[in-house]
């Protein structure tokens, strides 16, 4: 199968290693640092069991035309960078192209193919413009929920930390040659894959934690572990899992897990930086608005009350506006 990985950071990076690895044909298109390392030595991948890989059998470039028509296109790009490259998007489309999604949070098109009262509407939070609705046809998208996690200690390098799952769906919940081929190709390079009639539940479920995890990390430094043992931010985190699950009930989506369970499970994953943490550190622009801005929005949608994530929402904003103007990460380190 011919497959792009467009982003090949964190979990890009790994999916495009493990593709590779299954004797796939994978192009990436990244830039920077990164992308020279790449190209130069490979993608290095370091296993959670200490194994390495260096995978050679890639292809990589910067620009989108040197690409051409692909079978399968994963957009790993965090939420926020869709609307740069969307445009590009199409010069990688043959007539049968799959488009798979693997951002945090929300996806822009929650309600694309839906079939629900809200079937169509475009999420303001996460496509303001329209320009991926304009350029990213739902009709080719197969939903993907990413559990690993991963992060890149250096160019050209992917460090797997733990997980290996990736549950898929058709948005309309049908049953498709296409999404059982995307599986296959799934299993096939090592992955853990199920085809679920209902994607949006299993989103649901990941966001649950994200959107509450993932800014209380970025506004505290703490780890998974300190903010589930730490009382006052447990008890923060479970305020707003439990204003996204009635959210999310309004939305017809019940989940199979209780609250406790779910935060229980984040403070096994044990003393791991999330995302967001991790960019603040770096001086990177947030994942604010798929994370947390669109349950609000979903909120505002259903007519339900959030001021737990509303009020973590406004905090992590202007710490993302103060990283982006003052050009500079924040990282604890030994007091003077």
């Amino acid at each position: 199968m011919k497959i792009c990985v467009v982003g090949a950071g964190a979990i890009g990076g790994l999916m495009a290693a493990k593709f590779a690895l299954a004797d796939e044909e994978v192009t990436v298109i990244d830039q920077g640092a990164h992308l020279a390392a790449i190209r130069e030595n490979g993608l290095k991948l370091i296993w959670q069991d200490g194994g390495e890989h260096v995978v050679k059998n890639i292809a990589a470039t910067g620009d989108f035309a040197d690409v051409g028509p692909q079978d399968l296109v994963i957009l790993a790009l965090k939420a926020h960078y869709l609307e740069s490259i969307a445009s590009k998007v199409p010069s990688l489309l043959g007539p049968e192209t799959m488009i798979v999604t693997v951002q945090n949070g929300i996806p822009w098109w929650y309600f694309q193919r839906h079939g629900g009262p809200h079937d169509g509407q475009r999420l303001d939070s996460l496509d303001p413009s329209g320009i991926l609705e304009k350029n990213i046809d739902a009709a080719r998208i197969v939903g993907c929920v990413v559990y690993p996690a991963a992060d890149v200690p250096a160019p050209g390098v992917i460090h797997h930390v733990e997980g290996d799952r990736f549950p898929i769906g058709e948005l309309d919940g049908s049953e498709s040659e296409r999404v059982q081929q995307l599986h296959d190709v799934l299993v096939k390079a090592g992955f853990r894959s199920r085809i679920l009639d209902d994607i949006r539940a299993e989103i649901w479920l990941k966001a649950w934690g994200n959107l509450s995890f993932n800014p209380i990390s970025a506004l505290t430094h703490a780890t998974l572990a300190a903010i589930c043992q730490f009382p006052e931010t447990r008890h923060l985190a479970a305020a707003m899992m439990q204003e996204a699950q009635d959210i999310a009930g309004k939305l017809g989506i019940a989940f199979r897990h209780t609250i406790e369970k779910r935060i229980a499970g984040a403070e096994g994953v044990g003393a791991h930086k999330t995302s967001m943490l991790q960019d603040v550190e770096l001086g990177r622009s947030l994942e604010i608005e798929a994370i947390i801005g669109a349950v609000l929005e979903l909120g505002r949608i259903t007519q339900t009350p959030a001021p737990a994530i509303a009020a973590v929402y406004a905090c992590v904003k202007l710490l993302n506006k103060t990283i982006l103007l003052e050009g500079a990460g924040v990282k604890l380190g030994d007091a003077a």
